[in-house]
């Protein structure tokens, strides 16, 4: 129907707000760290911003590795940060495609029903969140892409 062409339009319009920003990010050698909704601002038309820069690292290398014992945001973690602290651009867009998730499921969270630790151990079996119901096909696409997994420590 109309209503759900105009809603997906929105959806992927409010995902390339976000992608644009962590573009931008990136070209400037920084490293979110910590994209998720959460820390995104919605304007009044609609258009989207990254924000929360707390957790932020300038790079020459495009990585960062974090002192042990640091915490970050499991649920919207790459392996090898959960594993090996290391974080880089390529982490961040993991969590640009569990953001996407948390988009087309209207603000849900993600693994909402699994504690960190079930998350971290399901992630090493190759457990990914499931297709949202509003996301279609080659939306969806992206997001698994996304959660393609390095299997190097160096990633």
């Amino acid at each position: 129907s109309i209503d759900l062409y105009q809603t997906q339009n929105a959806l992927l319009g409010m995902c390339l707000d976000v992608c644009e920003g962590m573009a931008y990010l990136e070209s400037t050698n920084f490293i979110h760290r910590d994209l998720a909704a959460r820390n995104c601002l919605v304007s009044e038309n609609q258009v989207v911003k990254v924000c929360d820069f707390g957790m932020t690292r300038f790079v020459l290398d495009d990585q960062y590795t974090s002192s042990l014992g640091s915490k970050f945001p499991v649920k919207w973690s790459a392996p090898e940060v959960i594993h090996y602290s290391k974080f880089s651009s390529k982490s961040d867009v993991w969590s640009f495609g569990v953001l996407m998730w948390e988009v087309y499921n209207e603000g849900r969270i993600p693994y909402e029903n699994r504690s960190n630790g079930e998350v971290v151990e399901g992630l090493k079996l190759g457990l990914r969140l499931l297709k949202p119901r509003l996301a279609p096909e080659l939306v969806f696409q992206l997001m698994e892409w996304s959660w393609k997994e390095v299997s190097s420590p160096t990633a």
